[in-house]
């Protein structure tokens, strides 16, 4: 399949560069103008229960998928988890998945203070802090065994495209969270190219694949 080596696309992949790998390899796909559509269409499509590979521009550099490279569905069901788990990841289904919740929520569902939402660990998913009680079965596939969370804090400023996704599924839902995991398989790293990431799309059950302003769906 067509691909693009990394080092020629520092910026990251624009709608031209996805556009040629999708035609020169016969990929039917959608193309929408207004990135909005793409976020009401993708957030009703999570609360469907399906499993959403979210690929936008520039390649993450590191450990975490933040929202450019992500693999991403509906917190709210524990079974969510299982799916990702056993048809995606091809891992043991305990294994933990983390949540992106927009910052203006994060005091409501996690027992943060206002101080602490601005602190670089939780920008960049790396610790861990406790979900509100009340909050726990709402959350239930993103809340671990002991009722903490692996919260990354989304401010539109860092992510715009990611934010306004996140804040379409709160919009219909009242949860402003998404489940957040790296975009791979089970052995695999985190996908960098177009091709990459649908050949994940592809050879697993995931049900839809946004690439900047394409969707594939299956």
């Amino acid at each position: 399949s067509l691909d693009f080596p990394v080092y020629i696309f520092p910026q990251g992949y624009s709608n031209n560069d996805i556009k040629t790998y999708l035609d020169n390899n016969s990929i039917n796909y959608k193309y929408y103008d207004n990135f909005g559509e793409i976020c009401k269409y993708i957030s009703k499509e999570i609360i469907k229960k399906k499993v959403i590979g979210w690929f936008q521009g520039r390649f993450e550099f590191g450990p975490r998928a933040l929202g450019n490279r992500s693999i991403l569905a509906d917190p709210r069901f524990f079974e969510n988890k299982k799916l990702i788990n056993s048809k995606i990841k091809f891992r043991e289904i305990f294994r933990p998945f983390a949540p992106s919740t927009l910052k203006e929520y994060c005091s409501t569902y996690y027992e943060l203070n206002e101080n602490e939402l601005n602190l670089e660990p939780f920008k960049y998913m790396l610790s861990t802090v406790k979900v509100r009680e009340n909050f726990r079965s709402k959350l239930s596939a993103v809340t671990h065994v002991d009722g903490t969370a692996r919260v990354q804090i989304i401010k539109r400023e860092d992510n715009p495209n990611y934010y306004d996704l996140i804040k379409s599924f709160g919009d219909e839902t009242g949860i402003y969270t998404l489940l957040n995991t790296s975009f791979n398989r089970k052995g695999e790293p985190i996908v960098n190219s177009p091709s990459e990431a649908a050949n994940v799309f592809f050879w697993t059950d995931m049900d839809v694949l946004v690439l900047n302003n394409f969707v594939l769906t299956k």
